[in-house]
């Protein structure tokens, strides 16, 4: 839920890793960009924070090895988060005191939390609620950074938006979406596997046909991130979905939920909540606009990140 709140600006939440040989490097630096180091425990941090439930649960061993094969992309990650933060301070960007009272009211509003549940989550985290403070303080100062050096520059016009139309109006004759959700089984690594994996899915289908909450089995058994909303995975038009995925809706009306099917990924139970019609001329513009606003905006940010790169004096010491 928090990491939601600090949305895709990657601010790390700093708690330590277990492993009892860490503390022998705790202060090796790793980097130097601008004469500002980055340590190894930085580095760590990010990654126990950044790690995924499954990786969480390994043995320690296992955990670490994952980390250590991981350090060098994590690391470009911090080095262009400092690179972003050293770059505002030189334009004299600040944050007042206010604007993060602001997002700290937004976030226990979009989450229904009060004050006291807030810290309590956040302790939960291995943050204090200064620490949280100053890390959304920094969301805050990056996101008006990228805002005035790149977001507020580019200009979608309509002529743009035609001619994208026009050269993939194969992507734009659907005249189906759909909203779904599913129960996902990963793809296992050995063939042998597959068994096994089917029949916990037709186990689940079983207790679907006797009634049970689909939402609820999701949370017990989709190894899939849409697991933690209900396996809800939104509103999908028929040109984005897999040959599999639409030789199985096609027999399917709202409510109703699939027998298992393989994808090339893995495993599927799918529930159609809803059919509907593509949406109509005006927002399919507006989906357009946006995503060559993205497009534009992703574009520029790589190309701004390199020059701050080019500009800097960057050492890895890994």
């Amino acid at each position: 839920m928090l990491r939601l709140a600090l949305t895709t600006l990657i601010l790390f939440i700093l708690s330590f890793p277990s492993a009892s040989n860490a503390t022998v490097l705790l202060d090796r630096v790793v980097a130097v960009v601008n004469k500002e180091v980055i340590t190894w425990s930085e580095l760590y941090k990010m990654m126990e924070y950044e790690a995924t439930d499954q990786v969480k649960t390994l043995k320690e061993e296992e955990r670490m090895k994952i980390f250590r094969d991981s350090e060098a992309v994590f690391l470009e990650k911090l080095i262009d988060m400092r690179l972003q933060i050293q770059e505002a301070k030189r334009l004299g960007l600040e944050v007042t005191p206010d604007e993060v009272t602001e997002a700290i009211e937004n976030i226990k509003k979009k989450y229904s939390l009060s004050g006291n549940a807030l810290e309590e989550s956040l302790k939960k985290e291995g943050l204090t609620f200064e620490e949280y403070k100053k890390r959304l303080s920094e969301q805050i100062v990056i996101s008006k950074l990228i805002s005035q050096q790149i977001r507020n520059k580019i200009v979608v016009s309509d002529e743009e938006v035609k001619k994208y139309m026009e050269a993939n109006k194969k992507d734009f004759s659907d005249s189906e979406a759909f909203r779904l959700r599913q129960i996902f089984f990963r793809k296992p690594q050995n063939d042998m596997d597959k068994k096994v994996i089917e029949d916990k899915a037709y186990l689940v289908l079983q207790k679907l046909k006797a009634g049970e909450d689909f939402s609820i089995l999701v949370k017990e058994y989709s190894e899939d991130t849409s697991g933690r909303l209900g396996g809800d995975i939104g509103i999908i038009k028929k040109s984005d979905l897999a040959k599999e995925f639409i030789d199985v809706l096609r027999t399917m009306k709202a409510g109703d939920f699939s027998i298992p099917f393989w994808t090339g990924k893995g495993l599927h139970i799918i529930k159609l909540e809803e059919k509907m019609s593509s949406h109509t001329i005006d927002e399919l513009r507006d989906d357009v606009r946006k995503q060559l606003n993205e497009d534009q905006f992703l574009e520029r940010y790589r190309s701004w990140i390199r020059g701050l790169r080019e500009k800097a004096h960057i050492e890895v010491r890994l």
